[in-house]
């Protein structure tokens, strides 16, 4: 009873024109962003890391280097902050969480270890 509420009332906040994107793809998230009485549009790119979450509560991970240094960002897929998400890089990576990214430095730590494709 309580879940078929709670499933009804979120329905209407989940995003149906998303993009398809998986783990190990590099993308290039839109992000509103509120300073004061002013809004413009941030963009944050990198490789995702991790999806976790189902329904509403789904979110994913992006990370990149900047300056030397990892920054991660988690996103909710269905935010309306989020206004869109660009796939500039597909790949299929070996594992489903790439957590070993974290270890990594300079240009290693923006190559996935993809698996052969079958042809």
């Amino acid at each position: 009873m309580s879940q078929q509420l709670i499933n009804s009332l979120t329905q209407a906040q989940i995003k149906t024109d998303r993009t398809n994107f998986r783990v190990g793809d590099g993308v290039r998230v839109h992000t509103k962003v509120r300073e004061g009485d002013k809004e413009r549009i941030q963009i944050f790119s990198g490789i995702v890391i991790s999806h976790k979450g189902s329904g509403i509560q789904e979110a994913f991970t992006v990370r990149r280097i900047s300056y030397g240094e990892g920054v991660e960002r988690v996103f909710p897929v269905n935010s309306p902050n989020v206004v869109k998400i660009e796939v500039e890089r597909k790949s299929v990576p070996m594992k489903a969480r790439l957590f070993y990214l974290r270890n990594r430095l300079g240009k290693s730590a923006t190559k996935v270890k993809e698996q052969a494709r079958d042809a």
